[in-house]
């Protein structure tokens, strides 16, 4: 199936948490984090609003071929990663997280982008 298909119908892509699928979590943001810079924009030791993410993450979801994670997922799973993750309350915005991501994640994460791109 074509990643660049935006018309795929949310039944036919496979969850992240479905059995047959064989896809990490951190991958998927990883591939978002290296996308997010891969198009010019600074990450590294910048405090960013989760929703300046979210173009990335479609892009990544779309290449995975997973449904959307949640924003608590997100934030978790950047969390593992080591960025540093602080919660707003809800009525703040409506996906209420600041991600800093260390200079460290943010080459690695360029880095794993790059290589995906180069296996496609």
């Amino acid at each position: 199936m074509d990643v660049t298909d935006s018309n795929r119908d949310a039944a036919t892509q496979r969850g992240l948490f479905d059995p047959a699928s064989d896809v990490k979590a951190e991958d998927v943001v990883m591939y978002a984090l290296g996308d997010f810079q891969d198009r010019g924009f600074e990450l590294a030791g910048r405090e960013l609003a989760l929703d300046r993410l979210l173009g990335a993450l479609s892009r990544a979801y779309m290449a995975f071929d997973i449904v959307p994670l949640n924003d608590e997922a997100v934030a978790g799973i950047l969390q593992r990663l080591e960025a540093k993750v602080e919660e707003l309350p809800q009525f703040v915005a409506k996906h209420p997280f600041r991600v800093t991501v260390p200079k460290d994640l943010a080459e690695k994460s360029l880095r794993y982008f790059s290589t995906f791109k180069e296996k496609r």
